[in-house]
């Protein structure tokens, strides 16, 4: 996997890029935002981990502009604020997963690895009423005829609810699965996460059913 670490301290750069170069990704490095957006320029990454403290142009800032941009690259933030609503600030502007500092190495990669699971090839699937083309193969959406970018975990969710053919999927089953962890701030990114979708795609594409769970498309 293609990987791009940015972050301004030069140890964190050194401990994340050799732990992860041990698990045979390709990693790069940069120091600030505007370094990472000019080597995104010549390079294909697939997935980012950004300090949310960079200085100048800060994280948080280069997550919204990567998204603006279109870019689908999992985005993986590393902060040192633990609060909820600081974490929703990060899912809200595009990150695909957070994790607090001081982390442990042994957690980090465990994270990227989950980041780096493909989604398994299926049919495309379509709404017409919603004008939504997903090709889950080539995570490519469309809406109305136009390109979409989806993020790898707004994938991984909608591959799930996709897989189970409309059935209700209880919020507990997404937990575990894609974030394997049911705590509050898990079940909040999820609520983000699906809110994102449904403002990409439409209302209709994924259904909430109270008190249970969500369901792929409409009823």
């Amino acid at each position: 996997m293609r990987i791009l670490v940015v972050d301004d301290h030069e140890e964190v750069l050194e401990l994340v890029g050799r732990a992860l170069m041990r698990d045979q990704h390709h990693v790069s490095t940069a120091s600030s935002a505007e370094q990472a957006l000019s080597m995104l320029s010549e390079h294909d990454v697939e997935l980012m981990i950004v300090d949310l403290g960079l200085p100048g142009v800060s994280g948080l800032e280069l997550c919204r502009t990567l998204r603006a941009r279109g870019s689908e690259a999992a985005i993986l933030i590393l902060t040192a604020e633990s609060a909820v609503a600081s974490r929703v600030r990060c899912l809200d502007a595009g990150a695909d997963d957070y994790l607090t500092k001081p982390f442990a190495v042994a957690e980090l990669r465990a994270r990227v690895r989950a980041l780096s699971r493909r989604t398994r090839s299926v049919p495309l699937a379509r709404i017409p009423s919603q004008g939504v083309e997903l090709d889950f193969a080539r995570r490519r959406a469309l809406a109305n005829g136009k390109q979409v970018p989806v993020t790898g975990r707004e994938w991984e969710i909608l591959s799930m609810l996709h897989g189970e053919g409309g059935r209700v999927v209880p919020r507990s089953a997404l937990l575990e699965r894609i974030w394997r962890d049911a705590g509050d701030s898990a079940a909040a990114s999820l609520e983000v996460l699906v809110g994102r979708i449904r403002k990409k795609l439409g209302e209709g594409i994924v259904r909430t059913v109270r008190g249970e769970g969500y369901a792929f498309g409409e009823e």
